[in-house]
């Protein structure tokens, strides 16, 4: 399977990190200091970078843009069960952008990591 890899901008790393590995599923593959973490959950590689700092991710642009956390372009994880991973979501304080709904291909909901960069959840028909 291809590695792909998705940089998110942070506020906190640290917060982030353990959104991901403990309600999310995902491994730290390395964490070198407070302004970066690299993790993976099978083929999907997350970068996670603080809003400030040395690295190249958190430089402004020519015009003065500097990188943010949020929007609407997402990761899509699969989940076996989605209404069960809402409620432990939920247990853990986790913020929804909407309740979930039911396409043609299965049912999703829209989650907010703590730094509020979106995460949709699908569990496909089978």
């Amino acid at each position: 399977m291809a590695t792909v890899t998705v940089r998110y901008i942070v506020e906190d790393v640290e917060a982030a990190t353990s959104f991901y590995e403990e309600l999310l599923d995902f491994k730290v593959e390395m964490h070198p200091g407070p302004g970066f973490a690299m993790l993976t959950r099978g083929g999907l590689r997350l970068a996670l970078n603080a809003v400030a700092g040395p690295g190249g991710a958190s430089q402004a642009m020519p015009d003065g843009r500097r990188p943010e956390p949020g929007g609407w372009n997402r990761i899509q994880l699969p989940v076996a069960d989605i209404e069960a991973t809402v409620e432990h979501l939920r247990a853990a304080g986790a913020s929804f952008r909407n309740d979930i709904v039911t396409g043609m291909g299965g049912k999703q909901v829209l989650v907010d990591d703590p730094s509020g960069n979106c995460v949709e959840l699908f569990e496909a028909t089978r």
